[in-house]
């Protein structure tokens, strides 16, 4: 008799659910899609040590150079000693510090809004504040090229969701005029600074549009906080649109050089959301080190214009050679310190970026599906110097 601790063999034994991971996989690689981590030693800035080569930066959405500041960190370690690594609750229950609020404040304070509120990252703003927004009777119209985040906020949602093509206003307004009636509620998403490209949205329009047809606008300021308007409040401030009736998303991680996401908008938009975002009600609060780097980086921006006076200089010192250098070098319209070119498929991006990093720029390859076509992606940062620039134009000039 068999042993009846071991079972028999089933001839017709099901198929093994997870070997599907396997051939996905190899579809990724046949694609040229196949994406690895690489470590990065030391700490951020506009060289580092990335497998074992130094390399020049050019990878970075630390526009500021914050990320490395010894304010930011002395700030971190202050409140680490005062209320230690972790928040250990979601803020309704027991993680609210009042270091939150005054990171809350200073954010309002910058966007000129009523209020604000801090959340454990943007990915997390977009998803709890478009979900709480918006739901089955709703209309969504989505700019095509929106940071994932924006995208899988729509989705999970459950409204109606239209992407427009890229920028394009009138599609837009064709869109709306004919679904709008439709709907109880419409909210229009867009970044300001698209992160892939380097362009920004056509805010006043946007919001005439929205005004128009009675939506809501929610604008992602991930790439624009810090970086762009007189006092580098972001895209919003850029256009002259402070004030305007809108919602504000950014993120602490970029210019700030921290971590954490944000919703600025009116005083009754906030509460509402402390009442019925759940990626911010069900979530663990921002950690006090990374709020008080965050709100130490606030102060900064604030208080010394000249991070981002030299970022804005750098950006166009790099322009001005590339235009002189490089002429048929077709960077992509860039408002911002993103600058991008397109390459063919994705295998000559992978090509390009492994010279760079050969010849030690580190300028990665971004492909499908993050942007449609595949590039180069260009950071430039505030604490690049002249010769930085010089080095990366002149090894351009050798793989392009």
């Amino acid at each position: 008799m068999p042993n009846s601790q071991c079972p028999i063999p089933n001839p017709q034994s099901p198929i093994d659910p997870y070997a599907w991971l396997e051939q996905s996989l190899a579809t990724i690689h046949g694609a040229d899609w196949y994406r690895s981590v690489q470590p990065i030693n030391g700490r951020p800035g506009a060289t580092v040590v990335l497998a074992g080569q130094e390399v020049i930066n050019f990878a970075s959405n630390d526009y500021l150079g914050l990320a490395g500041d010894e304010r930011l960190m002395a700030a971190a370690t202050a409140a680490i000693a005062e209320f230690g690594t972790g928040s250990t609750g979601s803020r309704l229950l027991s993680g609210h510090r009042e270091l939150h609020r005054e990171l809350e404040k200073a954010i309002a304070s910058t966007k000129q809004t009523e209020d604000a509120l801090v959340f454990s990252s943007g990915y997390l703003a977009n998803l709890g504040a478009i979900t709480a927004l918006v739901g089955k009777r709703d209309l969504i119209l989505s700019d095509q090229y929106n940071h994932s985040s924006l995208k899988n906020g729509a989705i999970l949602s459950g409204a109606a969701v239209v992407e427009y093509p890229h920028c394009d206003v009138e599609v837009l307004k064709t869109q709306l005029s004919q679904q709008r009636q439709n709907y109880r509620r419409c909210l229009i998403l867009t970044d300001t600074v698209f992160s892939m490209d380097g362009d920004l949205c056509p805010l006043p329009a946007l919001l005439d549009i929205a005004d128009e047809f009675s939506c809501m606008l929610l604008v992602d300021e991930a790439h624009a906080t810090g970086v762009l308007g007189k006092t580098g409040a972001g895209c919003v401030e850029h256009f002259g649109c402070t004030g305007k009736q809108l919602i504000q998303i950014g993120t602490l991680s970029k210019a700030l050089g921290s971590l954490g996401g944000y919703v600025a908008g009116s005083s009754a938009l906030i509460d509402f959301l402390r009442n019925r975002a759940p990626s911010w009600i069900y979530t663990t609060g921002l950690s006090p080190a990374d709020t008080a780097a965050a709100l130490a980086a606030i102060k900064i921006v604030q208080q010394e214009p000249q991070h981002r006076v030299q970022l804005w200089s750098n950006i166009h010192y790099l322009k001005t050679l590339l235009q002189q250098q490089l002429p048929n070098l077709k960077l992509l319209p860039s408002e911002s310190p993103i600058l991008c070119f397109q390459l063919p498929n994705a295998k000559d991006a992978l090509k390009v970026g492994k010279q760079l990093k050969d010849a030690g720029i580190f300028a990665p390859a971004i492909r499908p599906p993050t942007v449609p076509t595949s590039r180069i992606r260009i950071s430039v940062m505030a604490t690049h110097e002249e010769a930085h620039i010089k080095k990366l134009v002149a090894v351009l000039k050798d793989v392009s």
